[in-house]
C-alpha cells in the first residue's frame, strides 16, 4: 500500500507508461501494468543503514549549464529519489514529492548489471561456466545469431547483433522487442512472437562475436533464460536465494515477465532505495553481507579490472566513457578511484567509488531514455560528492 497521495499525477497505461507525467508514478508501479514475478526478501533483514547525515543538499556540483547546487540539480533533473551512503551509513537522502521509498522501482539496463551478478554467483558454484556457448544452455538458440557466441560474449556486450537499440522509433524493431516483453500493447488477436521467440528470430551482423562493444538489450534477456535453464529455476527465484536473501534485502522486489513467464532480465527488475544501494554495497563489502560471502572476491575483482580495451575501444561507447571498459555488464570508468557505475534509461544511476567508499544510488523518471548531458552531470555531482567525503 502506498504512502503517498497521488497527487494528480495520472493513471497510465501500456501507451503511455513510460512518458512524464505518467512515469512519475507508474515507475514505482510497474506491477500494475504488466506481468511480474516477485523476489522474495529475507524473513530477517539486514540491519537498517545507520544514519550519519550530512548537509548535502546546498554542495555546488556540476549541471548541464554550468554548476548548481545538489538540491537543484536533483529536482531539475526529474530525480525521483537519491541516496548516498559512506562507509557503511546514509549520509544524505533525498526525494521528490511523488516518491514513495516503501515502493520499489524500476531500475531498467540496471538489471542487466544485476543479472550479471546472478551469473557470477552461479559461475562461482560450477552451474554455469562463462567460457561455455550459449547453446549448450539453450539449444533453441542454434540458428540464430547467438548460435556460435558464449555466455562471456553475452556478458560484456561482445555479441556482433544485427539489432538497432533504438527506443523512439515506433516502427523499429525495437517495438517488436518491447512488445514480445508485454511492455508495449499488442493485436490480442495476432500478438507476435513472446521473449524467447523473438530473441531466437535475430540474426549475427556481418562482424564477428567478440572483437567490438556493441550495447544491445537482448543479450542480457537471453542470459536470463540461459541461467534459468542452467539451474532448473525461474529468474526471480534464483534472484530472491542467491541474492535478496543471502544479501538480506530489506524489501521484496519484483521482474516483469513476459505473457508466457519469461523474465525481462535486461530491464524489468524493479527493487526499494535502500536495496538499490545495498547492492552497491556489496562491491565496498568485498561481496559480504550479514557475516556471508554473497559474491566471490574473484568476480568482484574481475568486474572491476578486467575486461577487453579493444573491443571498448571499437565499440559504439567509446567516445562517451575514452577511458572507460565494459566488464560483466558493469561499466569501469578507468579513473584513479575505479569508480564502478551501471545506468539504466531515463536516469536510473548507481554510482560505486571504492577507494572512498561512497555508493550513490538515484532513481529518475527523466522524459528522455537517454539524455548524455544529463547524466555526465549526475556522474559529475556523484564525484564531488565522494571528494567531499573524502
Amino acid at each position: 500500500m502506498s504512502t503517498i497521495p497521488d497527487q494528480g499525477i495520472p493513471r497510465s497505461d501500456l501507451s503511455n507508461w513510460r512518458q512524464r507525467p505518467f512515469s512519475k508514478r507508474s515507475f514505482q508501479y510497474v506491477r500494475e501494468l504488466v506481468p511480474v514475478s516477485p523476489i522474495k526478501a529475507p524473513v530477517v533483514s539486514q540491519t537498517k543503514l545507520a544514519v550519519a547525515p550530512e548537509q548535502l543538499g546546498n554542495l555546488i556540483v556540476p549541471s548541464p549549464d554550468g554548476t548548481t547546487t545538489l538540491d537543484q540539480l536533483l529536482e531539475s533533473s526529474c530525480s525521483d529519489a537519491l541516496l548516498v551512503v559512506h562507509g557503511g551509513r546514509k549520509i544524505f537522502e533525498w526525494h521528490a514529492p511523488h516518491f514513495d521509498p516503501i515502493e520499489p522501482h524500476i531500475l531498467f539496463s540496471i538489471s542487466k548489471s544485476v543479472t550479471a551478478i546472478l551469473a557470477g554467483i552461479l559461475e562461482d558454484q560450477g552451474v554455469i561456466q562463462s567460457d561455455m556457448p550459449v547453446t549448450h544452455y539453450l539449444p533453441g538458440a542454434k540458428n540464430s545469431a547467438y548460435g556460435n557466441c558464449t555466455l562471456r560474449n553475452l556478458l560484456d556486450m561482445t555479441v556482433a547483433l544485427d539489432f538497432e537499440e533504438n527506443y523512439t522509433d515506433p516502427e523499429s524493431e525495437y517495438m517488436l522487442y518491447r512488445q514480445a516483453t508485454a511492455w508495449n500493447p499488442v493485436d490480442q488477436d495476432n500478438p507476435g512472437p513472446a521473449l524467447e521467440e523473438f530473441l531466437y528470430s535475430l540474426r549475427q551482423s556481418q562482424s564477428a562475436h567478440g572483437d567490438a562493444f556493441l550495447y544491445r538489450s537482448p543479450n542480457s534477456d537471453l542470459l536470463g533464460l540461459a541461467l534459468e535453464r542452467a539451474s532448473g529455476q525461474p529468474f526471480a527465484d534464483l534472484l530472491a536465494s542467491h541474492l535478496w536473501q543471502p544479501a538480506g534485502m530489506a524489501r521484496d522486489g519484483y521482474v516483469t515477465v513476459d505473457r508466457r513467464g519469461a523474465a525481462r532480465a535486461a530491464g524489468g527488475i524493479c527493487i526499494s532505495l535502500d536495496d538499490f544501494a545495498r547492492i552497491g554495497q556489496l562491491f565496498i563489502d568485498n561481496g559480504e553481507a550479514m557475516g556471508k560471502q554473497v559474491l566471490t572476491s574473484r568476480w568482484i575483482e574481475d568486474t572491476m579490472t578486467n575486461g577487453d580495451r579493444q573491443a571498448w575501444l571499437r565499440g559504439n561507447y567509446a567516445q562517451r566513457m575514452p577511458d572507460g571498459k565494459y566488464r560483466n555488464k558493469w561499466y569501469q570508468s578507468g579513473d584513479q578511484d575505479g569508480t564502478l557505475t551501471a545506468r539504466g534509461i531515463h536516469g536510473q544511476q548507481l554510482y560505486i567509488n571504492p577507494k572512498r567508499s561512497t555508493v550513490i544510488a538515484r532513481f529518475s523518471s527523466h522524459p528522455d531514455p537517454l539524455n548524455d548531458a544529463v547524466t555526465d552531470a549526475c556522474l559529475g555531482a556523484f564525484q564531488k560528492i565522494a571528494l567531499e567525503l573524502g
